[in-house]
């Protein structure tokens, strides 16, 4: 469509009418606020000057093609097949505005569909959407949609969940009136199950619980499950979508909804996003599912297809009946979950799944034979685990930094009480040498 700039007359008509004499009446700024001088920006450069510029740019970041980095903590270096990008990059895919209308192409409803499939055969559950934005804010919908299917304004969220998770699910639940949002303190790098009983009651709408939690640590699902039911709260699960090759799925462990990050499923680190999350429930509470859920259907002459069977946001429905904000669905992250998964299968997410698992502690017992290296968090864990050091682990971090090696997430700075304590994560993609190096590496420190 040709843009068709507005005149100096049309322009004045329309301040008029909106009872402003210009424009700069309009934004209504204080001068306080305004910059009042010229931008301070360098003059223009040629295309291969500014490219050369931007390559420049580019290399101060660290990248784990050429850092090591035993870095977790929601965003994970697993290994991406080939076949990921060379479905992703086809031009259809890539370049597809955000698919917002009905009458999207068979072929993108179908990847949708097949996506919501596999979720739904990797959680346990009866029906996925298309996706939504990221791990935290699935977490976050998950609460809202467990308030709205109880009718109760009290929800209950463990310490142990990823601490960015927590700040968001504050956020969205801070707008709502009359909502109390409670944390469950820790014990032991697990959920106190004391202080859980305490605050369960038949108040709560929901126990929002990460498994593997942010420290790698296996919670007591069972015990959680019962209690949670037992009140007639919702039961939200957040989990590693990769952890489910071995461990067992939120629909096993009767949870209500699952939710979790997609990213480990074919989507790259990216320097953190854009993400995926993953949104599934049982059937019967479909239509409280944020988001859009593609279904698959036949034409009037009995040909397979596929159509947006819910749209639940307000572009599409009477607004006091949406249920959330999102916006549509990460399609293209969604489709690189969707190859991921296709190309793994079963058998290799399952192998995946051993080997971070087999990996991670073969590190940890490592690690644990350095005299004055302790583990604060005894229980079992999938691929992250905690340590215990005899020094400054900011310190140790920062110069491991400039040796190109990323040891792990210091935890002092999400928890004040764990100041010593440093979160190392192990993946399929880790190397016994570099496993080694690591340890050696703290062997110096100590």
């Amino acid at each position: 469509m040709e843009y068709i700039p507005k005149t100096e007359k049309e322009e004045e008509e329309m301040l008029a009418e909106i009872g402003v004499s210009s424009f700069e009446d309009l934004l209504a700024i204080p001068a306080s606020l305004r910059l009042n001088r010229p931008l301070d920006l360098p003059p223009p450069l040629s295309q291969p000057a500014l490219k050369r510029k931007m390559l420049n740019l580019s290399r101060k970041n660290a990248e784990t093609t050429s850092i090591l980095s035993f870095l977790g903590g929601g965003s994970y270096d697993h290994y991406v097949p080939s076949t990921v990008d060379h479905v992703l990059r086809r031009s259809e895919f890539y370049t597809a505005y955000t698919p917002y209308q009905a009458e999207m192409s068979q072929g993108l409803l179908q990847t949708i569909y097949e996506y919501q499939t596999m979720i739904c055969q990797l959680t346990g559950m009866e029906v996925a959407c298309a996706s939504v934005y990221d791990g935290a804010s699935a977490l976050a919908e998950g609460a809202l949609m467990a308030i709205r299917r109880t009718k109760r304004k009290k929800v209950l969220i463990a310490q142990t969940v990823h601490p960015h998770y927590r700040q968001v699910v504050e956020t969205y639940l801070s707008g709502l009136e009359g909502v109390e949002l409670k944390e469950i303190p820790l014990h032991g790098g697990r959920v106190s199950l004391q202080a859980f009983e305490d605050a369960i009651d038949d108040s709560v709408a929901a126990v929002l619980i990460q498994h593997p939690n942010f420290f790698g640590q296996l919670e007591e699902m069972e015990t959680i499950a019962q209690q949670v039911h037992a009140e007639g709260g919702l039961l939200v699960m957040a989990v590693d979508p990769i952890s489910l090759g071995v461990l067992k799925t939120p629909g096993e462990y009767q949870a209500d909804i699952a939710v979790g990050e997609g990213q480990a499923l074919g989507n790259a680190i990216s320097y953190g996003g854009p993400y995926v999350g993953f949104f599934a429930t049982r059937r019967e509470m479909i239509r409280q599912m944020p988001g859009r859920v593609v279904g698959a259907t036949t034409d009037t002459e009995g040909r397979p297809g596929f159509c947006l069977t819910l749209q639940t946001r307000e572009q599409h429905i009477r607004r006091e009946r949406a249920t959330s904000n999102i916006c549509t669905n990460q399609a293209l992250n969604a489709l690189a979950s969707a190859v991921y998964m296709a190309t793994v299968g079963r058998a290799g997410l399952r192998e995946v799944a051993l080997l971070c698992l087999a990996k991670s502690h073969a590190a940890y017992e490592k690690i644990l034979g350095i005299p004055g290296i302790s583990a604060p968090f005894p229980g079992p864990f999938f691929k992250e685990f905690v340590i215990r050091l005899p020094f400054s682990v900011s310190g140790f971090l920062e110069d491991l930094s400039r040796d190109g090696l990323f040891a792990g997430i210091d935890l002092g700075a999400y928890y004040p009480e764990f100041e010593d304590h440093l979160l190392i994560c192990v993946t399929e993609q880790h190397e016994s040498e570099e496993i080694d190096r690591l340890v050696k590496k703290i062997q110096a420190a100590s």
